[in-house]
This record gives structure tokens, sequence and C-alpha cells, in this order.
């Protein structure tokens, strides 16, 4: 009997463990379906064929180990801003100024990159990295501060952050960082040098296995640290954290900090593993793309892996559906779009699939103020 009865308490656990991960993934995998769903009603309204174009799409982006290596080039920098928004989503913190810390981590990372000489490879790819991820730090840190000691919002100031990192780097490309080799015109760096160049391993960038590291850090240290713990607490309760005798003034700015280092090795990768230098437009929309991404993944660490290997096929698969089956390159970022809207209005998915809300965290922004 005993045997019998840790053998049923055996199956009912495993079929709990199943019930709680499909709770969890319920919401993001429907929102995908039903994204593509629509997106194949709007390519045959366009003219196209749904069945060829999506075809084309997974071609394009896993049916070759280069498409395959493509893709996981693209979600790298996208896993990096996905972590950057779901960790300040921990602390009930939206950041929408992972763009902004992006865009400074790939400019700071492209002048190391090309203004530091003499240093072995290793040496000089991590300090290129690390100077893009103290720059996307030390922005972060600027709303972080702002949210902790004036109360003031951290959307509207990342918001307005974002632009002034935009306007920074294109001055910066287009003035005394510019390439003026070979009487060049174009705003943009001069190319890094092959010493701060991230490698690839056949055609997988090693740059992806770095993303996969730092994701297993986040997640000890949201679920295994006192630090996390303090960043958890804060996004579900401020006060009650602050009356527990936790400081919540330096957890948000420490969130804040952390988020814009991740934010900035996402941008400082983009260019030291792919674009080889900064150019104005190349990191467009990267760190915009990590809100949809840390919420298809449930604003966890392993969760925004998937996420934004998903994301990045789309990308890397959108110009064959293009030639191939004559889309417009655009509809990708409809469905993106779509996606994004299912997975934020989950009432409307959790009507169609019965479904209680039984999984995952809930996304909290605390909208507290302290003077």
């Amino acid at each position: 009997m005993d045997n019998q009865a840790k053998t049923e308490a055996g199956n009912q656990s495993l079929s709990d463990w199943f019930k709680s991960v499909w709770h969890v993934i319920a919401i993001p995998l429907a929102a995908v379906l039903l994204a593509l769903v629509i997106g194949a009603i709007l390519l045959i309204v366009s003219g196209a064929n749904p069945i060829e174009a999506y075809a084309a799409l997974i071609e394009g982006s896993f049916g070759t180990m280069k498409a395959f290596g493509r893709t996981l080039a693209k979600a790298t920098p996208l896993i990096f801003s996905g972590l950057a928004v779901a960790l300040a989503f921990k602390a009930g913190l939206f950041n929408i100024g992972a763009q902004g810390q992006l865009l400074l981590g790939a400019l700071v990372s492209a002048a190391a990159g090309f203004l530091i000489k003499g240093l072995p490879p290793f040496l000089h790819v991590t300090l290129a990295l690390l100077a893009g991820a103290i720059a996307g730090a030390l922005f972060g840190a600027i709303p972080g501060a702002l949210k902790a000691y004036t109360g003031a919002s951290e959307v509207i100031t990342t918001i307005m952050l974002n632009y002034v990192a935009i306007n920074i780097t294109d001055y910066l490309a287009d003035g005394p960082l510019k390439d003026i080799s070979g009487g060049n015109i174009v705003a943009r760096t001069p190319a890094i040098l092959d010493s701060a160049r991230i490698p690839s391993i056949g055609e997988i960038p090693v740059g992806f296995f770095l993303a996969i590291i730092v994701s297993i850090i986040v997640w000890f240290t949201l679920w295994r640290t006192t630090t996390g713990f303090e960043i958890r607490t804060v996004g579900l309760s401020p006060h009650a954290a602050k009356y527990s005798g936790m400081r919540v003034a330096f957890t948000v700015i420490l969130t804040m900090v952390i988020s814009g280092f991740l934010a900035g090795i996402g941008g400082s990768i983009e260019t030291l593993g792919i674009v080889g230098r900064y150019q104005p437009g190349f990191n467009t929309g990267l760190g915009f793309d990590g809100i949809t991404i840390a919420l298809l993944g449930k604003t966890h660490p392993f969760g925004i892996i998937p996420a934004a290997i998903l994301i990045g096929a789309m990308k890397a698969g959108a110009s064959t559906m293009q030639f191939n089956a004559g889309v417009a390159k655009e509809i990708t970022d409809v469905i993106q779009a779509l996606m994004l809207f299912f997975v934020t209005a989950d009432m409307i998915i959790r009507k169609m699939l019965r479904t209680k809300d039984g999984g995952g965290e809930k996304i909290t922004l605390s909208g507290w103020g302290q003077k």
C-alpha cells in the first residue's frame, strides 16, 4: 500500500506540474496562434497564399544552418532587451527606455571597439561589452533616481530619455566619432577592430550563448538571492516592503541600473557580433521589441528565450517570405503587434479557452511615489 500511495502521489504531483506549466504557457501560445490565424486572413485579403508565405518564413528562419544562425543572431539582442523590460516589471516598473539604453550601449561599445588598440581579443571584447553595459546602466539610473526620490513616472521619463539617447548617438555617429575614411558621407562610426569582434561557432553566434548564461544569472538573482526577493517584494507592494524595513528607493534605482545594464549588453552584442560598427537605424526597435518579448515570456527569464527566438525567426525569415511568396515585409510587424495585443488583452483568450487565471506572475506596476 505504501508503494501504491507513493506512486499515486507521484502521479498527482506530475499532473499538477503539467497543469501549472499549461497555465503559464496557454496564453502566450494562444496569442501566437491567433496572431498567425489573423495574419493568414490578412494574407488572403492581400492576394497571397498564407501556407506558401508561412512556409517561406520558416525556410528563411530555420531552413538551413545559415538561416538558423541568422535567427539566433536576431534573437540575441532581443533576449537582453526582453530581460531588461522583464526585470523592471518585477519591481513594478515599466522600462520603456530599453531602446535608448541599448543605443548608448551599442555606440559606446563601438567606440571601445575601434579606439582601444593593442589588446588581446578576449580582453578587448570583454572591455567593449562592459563599456556598453555600463553606459546603459548609467542611463537607466537616471529614471530610477527620479522615480525613487521625486515620484516621477518612469514611463514618461524613459520615453523622454529615448529621444535624448537617439539624438546623442546620432550626433556622435555623424560628428566626433564619424568614420571619415575613404570619403565616407554616411553617419556611422569606423569599423571595430578584429580583436573586438564577437566570433561565431560555425553559423551560431557566441553572443547567443552569452544571452543564455545571463538569463540563468537573472533567474538565479530573482529567485535565489535576497536582492531578487526585495525586487519582487517592492513590485508586489512597495509600501509593505518599506514597512518591513527594505530600502525601497535603493531597490528601485538598483533595478533600473541592472535593467539598463542588460539593455546595454544587448546593444553591445549587436555592435560587436553582428553590425561591426555603430550606424543609426541598424538598432531601431530592438528595445521596444523587448516589451513584446517580456510579455510573451510572462516576464520570466526562461520564457524570454523562446519568445525572443520566435520574434528573431520572424525578422530573419521576413525577407524570404517577401521574395518567395510576394508578401510585404511589414506583415511580420503586424503579426508581432497582434501577438502583443492578445497577450496584453488576455481576458479575450481566457474566454475562448475557458480557463482561469492560474499561472504566471501578475505584471503589477506600482505607480507609487516617494518624496
